[in-house]
C-alpha cells in the first residue's frame, strides 16, 4: 500500500510540476484556486476569448481513421482522370452514421496532375502511403504545366465563394441584445421561433457609417505622404462582420451559440441579425492524408506553374494532416469558405515565385475561414508564413506549435478587420533576413499599405511565441485590443519599428520564460469540459499512453457527478482510483478486468468536498493522471 502511495506521488509531482511549475501567469488569464480559467476584461469589454472551438468538429471530436474502400496505383502519363474518376466513383459508397463514405488510398507512387483535382463528395478521405521524396515508398502527386493558369492542385470541397450568404427565406431576425460582447455566446433576438438547437446560423453585423465611423474607418492613413490615391478609407457596406454558427440552446428569444463571437456586436452601431444558412455548394467531411504535392517550375523566380497545392472551398468539417507541400506561388494550404477544418503536422515549404505582394503565404486563411486549426506545421521562405489574408468575415484561426524558417517577412493578420488569430507558441527558426523587414508576427495598423488594408487584426493574440530575436508588433484598434503574452523577442507596438502612429496594444511578460499555461489554446480546451480527444493536453503524464488512453473527465468542473472515460488497446485489469492533493486515496471506481475498447465510469463524489481531485488509472503497466474539480 506504502509503495502505491509512494508511485501516485511521484507522479502527482511530475503532473503538478508539468501543470503548475511555471514561473508567472497573465493577469489578463489564469488560474482560480480551483484550478478553472478566469478571463480579466477591461473598460471596454474587450478581454481574450476562447479559442478552443477551432478545428475538426470544434475540436471536441479527434479526427478520425477511416477504412479503406478503393485502392489505385499510378499510371503512365497524366494522372488527373485517372485520380478524378476514382474519386467521382466513391459517390456509389452510402454514407456510414458518421457522414463517411470511406478512404481512397492512392498507393506509393508518382502521380502526373495535368489540370486541377477536385475532390468534391461529402465524406470522402484521399489518403497516400506517405509524405516522403521516395515514389518507392511514398505518394507524390506531381502538379506539371500551368493550365489553367496559376491553378489549384486539389481543390477540396464545393468550391464555390458563397461566404455563407445563402440564407433560407423568412429566417431574417434581429439580434436585440444591446451589446454582444467578444468571447460571448449568448444573446437575443426579437422572435426565436423559426429557429432550432442544432440549426446552422449565420450572424451579421453590417458595415455602416456608425460603425466605420468608431474604427476611424479603418484607420487606413489614406491621407499620408505615400499612400496611392486608391487608398480610401473603409467604405459603408464593404467590411461586415460575419459568423457561421450552431445553436446549442434557446431559452425564449435568448440563443446560445457553439463558438464564441471574435467582435463586439453593438447594436447602436450597427442592427445584426441572423438567418439560417441554406448551405448551397457545402461539402462535409472531406480529409487529405498523407501525401506529398510537388509543383513543376522552372525555379528562381518562375511564375508559370501551379499556384496553391490543397484549397479547401466551401467545406466544413475537414483536416488535411501529415502531407507536404513544395514549389507553389502562393500558398500550401488556403481555406475559402472554410470553417472547423484542422491542418495537422504539414509543411509547405520552398515556394517559388517573385519575393512580392500576393505569393508566399504558406498557410493562408483567406475568406470567410472561420475557427481554423493550424497545428504541428511548418514553413520556410515564406512572406507571411502563417496569415489571415481575409477580411472581417474570417475569425477564429489559430496556429499552435507551428515553425517557421528563412521568413521574409510577418505571419500576421493582413488586412481589413481579421478577428480572433491565437499565435499560440509560433516559432521562428531563425532570426531576420537581411534587408527584409525584421516583422515576425504583426497584429496592427497596416494603414494604406496593399489595397487600404488598415486594422489587419482585431481581438488577436501572440502567446508565448519565440521569435528568435526578430520583432513582433502589436497595437490597439478603435474600440477592440490585440495582445502580446510571455512572448521572446522585440515586443512594441511603438513607431518606429511600426509602420503607423496608433496606441500599443497589450503587452505583457516579455522576454520571461515559464508562462503557465504554456498553451491558451490547450489550456481553453481543457478547461471546457470537453472530451479532449485527439490533441495531446497540457495536463497528463503517462506512461506508455499509447496502451491505455484516459480522457478528461466530463464535466468538469462538476457537481453531483462526473463521467471519466478511458479507452483499452487490449484486455487488462483496470485499477481507477480518485485522490486528493495530499495523495490520500479517497475513492477506487475500478478494480477488475476489462476487455479492449471504450469504457466509462461515473463518480458522485462521495463524501468528497469542493476541491482539486485526482484520477489514476492503471491497466497492467501503464498509468495515467488527470485532474478535476468538485464544486459542492
Amino acid at each position: 500500500m506504502f509503495q502505491q502511495a509512494k508511485h501516485f506521488l511521484i507522479l502527482l509531482i511530475a503532473f503538478t510540476t508539468i501543470t503548475f511549475g511555471q514561473s508567472w501567469q497573465s493577469q489578463l488569464v489564469y488560474y482560480d484556486n480551483d484550478g478553472k480559467l478566469v478571463y480579466a476584461s477591461d473598460s471596454l469589454g474587450n478581454r481574450i476569448p476562447d479559442f478552443s472551438y477551432a478545428g475538426y468538429k470544434n475540436s471536441n471530436q479527434a479526427i478520425p481513421d477511416i477504412p479503406v474502400v478503393s485502392t489505385i496505383s499510378p499510371i503512365a502519363g497524366d494522372n488527373t482522370a485517372h485520380i478524378q474518376s476514382a474519386i467521382d466513383a466513391m459517390a456509389g459508397f452510402p454514407l456510414d452514421s458518421s457522414g463517411f463514405r470511406g478512404a481512397l488510398f492512392l498507393e506509393a507512387g508518382t502521380y502526373e496532375i495535368r489540370f486541377n483535382l477536385r475532390l468534391n463528395l461529402d465524406g470522402v478521405v484521399l489518403r497516400g502511403a506517405g509524405d516522403g521524396e521516395d515514389p518507392v515508398n511514398n505518394t507524390i502527386l506531381f502538379a506539371t504545366g500551368n493550365l489553367p493558369g496559376k491553378r489549384d492542385v486539389l481543390i477540396a470541397g464545393g468550391g464555390s465563394s458563397t461566404l455563407w450568404a445563402d440564407s433560407i427565406l423568412g429566417t431574417r431576425r434581429n439580434i436585440v441584445s444591446d451589446t454582444v460582447f467578444v468571447g460571448e455566446r449568448e444573446f437575443q433576438v426579437d422572435d426565436a421561433s423559426p429557429f432550432a438547437i442544432g440549426d446552422n446560423i449565420v450572424i451579421y453585423h453590417p458595415c455602416t457609417d456608425a460603425w466605420l465611423n468608431a474604427i476611424d474607418y479603418g484607420g487606413t492613413f489614406s491621407g499620408e505622404p505615400g499612400a496611392d490615391p486608391v487608398d480610401v478609407p473603409w467604405e459603408v457596406g464593404s467590411q461586415p462582420i460575419v459568423y457561421n454558427r450552431y445553436i446549442t440552446n434557446i431559452q425564449g428569444n435568448t440563443i446560445t451559440i457553439d463558438a464564441p463571437v471574435f467582435n463586439h456586436l453593438v447594436r447602436d452601431l450597427a442592427q445584426s441579425y441572423i438567418y439560417k444558412y441554406k448551405r448551397n455548394f457545402l461539402r462535409t467531411h472531406i480529409g487529405i492524408e498523407n501525401l506529398r504535392i510537388d509543383i513543376e517550375t522552372a525555379g528562381g523566380t518562375d511564375e508559370n506553374h501551379a499556384w496553391n497545392a490543397v484549397y479547401l472551398h466551401t467545406v466544413e468539417d475537414a483536416w488535411v494532416r501529415n502531407c507536404t507541400f513544395l514549389h507553389f506561388g502562393l500558398s500550401g494550404v488556403y481555406t475559402n469558405t472554410a470553417t472547423r477544418v484542422t491542418v495537422e503536422n504539414c509543411r509547405a515549404i520552398e515556394p517559388v515565385s517573385l519575393i512580392d505582394g500576393g505569393r508566399r503565404y504558406n498557410f493562408n486563411a483567406y475568406h470567410a475561414s472561420q475557427l481554423i486549426l493550424f497545428k504541428d506545421c511548418h514553413a520556410n521562405n515564406g512572406r507571411h508564413s502563417y496569415t489571415s489574408n481575409g477580411t472581417s468575415n474570417t475569425s477564429g484561426i489559430v496556429f499552435l506549435d507551428c515553425t517557421a524558417q528563412g521568413s521574409y517577412a510577418g505571419s500576421e493578420g493582413h488586412r481589413r478587420w481579421s478577428q480572433g488569430l491565437l499565435y499560440d507558441n509560433h516559432r521562428e527558426l531563425d532570426g531576420p533576413r537581411s534587408g527584409y523587414n525584421p516583422r515576425r508576427i504583426g497584429l496592427y495598423n497596416r494603414g494604406y499599405f496593399g489595397t487600404s488594408h488598415g486594422w489587419s487584426a482585431a481581438h488577436s493574440i501572440a502567446w508565448n511565441c519565440d521569435v528568435h530575436g526578430s520583432e513582433i508588433h502589436v497595437q490597439q484598434p478603435p474600440t477592440a485590443q490585440n495582445y502580446a503574452i510571455g512572448c521572446a523577442g522585440y515586443v512594441t507596438g511603438q513607431r518606429p519599428p511600426c509602420s503607423f502612429d496608433v496606441p500599443e496594444g497589450y503587452i505583457e511578460g516579455t522576454n520571461m520564460p515559464g508562462l503557465n499555461p504554456r498553451s491558451l489554446f490547450l489550456a481553453q480546451l481543457a478547461d471546457r469540459g470537453g472530451p479532449v480527444v485527439g490533441i495531446k493536453g497540457e495536463r497528463e503524464t503517462s506512461v506508455i499512453p499509447q496502451s491505455v488512453t484516459l480522457y478528461q473527465n466530463y464535466p468538469n468542473p462538476f457537481n453531483p457527478a462526473t463521467v471519466i472515460r478511458f479507452d483499452l488497446e487490449k484486455n487488462a485489469h483496470v485499477l481507477l482510483t480518485i485522490y486528493n492533493t495530499l495523495g490520500e486515496k479517497i475513492d477506487t471506481l475500478l478494480d477488475e478486468s476489462r476487455p479492449a475498447g471504450a469504457h466509462s465510469v461515473e463518480w458522485h463524489g462521495g463524501a468528497a468536498t469542493s476541491g482539486i481531485y485526482f484520477y489514476q488509472i492503471q491497466a497492467g503497466e501503464n498509468q495515467v493522471v488527470k485532474k478535476m474539480v468538485l464544486l459542492r
